[in-house]
C-alpha cells in the first residue's frame, strides 16, 4: 500500500465568518489624515530636539575631556618647572658647599681653625722626641714568583723543550 497525497475531506465552508468591511466616510478620513500628519509632525519634532540635545551633550563631552587633558597637561609642566627651580637651587647649593670645602682644605685655614676652636699649638724644640729605629727592614718579599710568559713561536716552543730535556 502507498500513500495518497490529498485524500482528507474538503470542507465547503470556513469555519469562522468574516466581518463585512465598513466603508468610511470621506471626511473622516481627511481629519484622521490631518491627525496622523500632525502626530508625525511631532515625532519628528521631538526626533530633531532629542538628536539636537544628544549632539550638544555630545559636544560638550568631548569640549570637556579636551580641556581636561589640557589642564592635566598644564598642570604636569608645572610640576616640571618646579622640580626644574629645585634642581637648579640644589646645584647652586653643592656648588658653594664644594667652593668652601676647598677653602677649609687650605693649611692655613686648618691651622687657623686648629688654634682657635680647639686651643692646639705649634711644637716647641721640648716637645719634639726623636726616635731612632734599626735599619731592619720591616717589608716581607713576597713568597711567590711572578712569571710573565711572552707568546712564542712553535718552533721556539720545540727548542725550548728540547733545552729542557738535555
Amino acid at each position: 500500500m502507498s500513500y495518497q497525497y490529498e485524500t482528507s475531506p474538503r470542507k465547503y465552508e470556513p469555519e469562522y465568518h468574516a466581518r463585512p468591511k465598513k466603508k468610511k466616510q470621506k471626511t473622516t478620513k481627511k481629519v484622521s489624515n490631518t491627525k496622523k500628519s500632525k502626530k508625525n509632525e511631532k515625532r519628528e519634532n521631538l526626533k530633531f530636539k532629542a538628536t539636537l540635545v544628544l549632539n550638544i551633550i555630545i559636544f560638550l563631552v568631548i569640549v570637556f575631556t579636551i580641556s581636561f587633558r589640557n589642564a592635566l597637561i598644564n598642570q604636569s609642566f608645572a610640576e616640571i618647572q618646579k622640580l626644574k627651580t629645585q634642581v637648579s637651587e640644589i646645584q647652586k647649593e653643592n656648588d658653594q658647599l664644594e667652593i668652601s670645602i676647598q677653602n677649609s682644605l687650605n693649611l692655613s685655614t686648618i691651622e687657623q681653625t686648629a688654634k682657635d676652636l680647639l686651643g692646639m699649638q705649634k711644637l716647641t724644640n721640648k716637645q719634639t722626641v726623636y726616635l731612632t729605629l734599626p735599619k731592619k727592614d720591616y717589608v716581607e718579599p713576597s713568597t711567590e714568583e711572578v712569571v710573565i710568559e711572552e707568546s712564542t713561536g712553535i718552533i721556539q716552543n720545540i727548542i725550548n723543550y728540547l733545552k729542557n730535556i738535555f
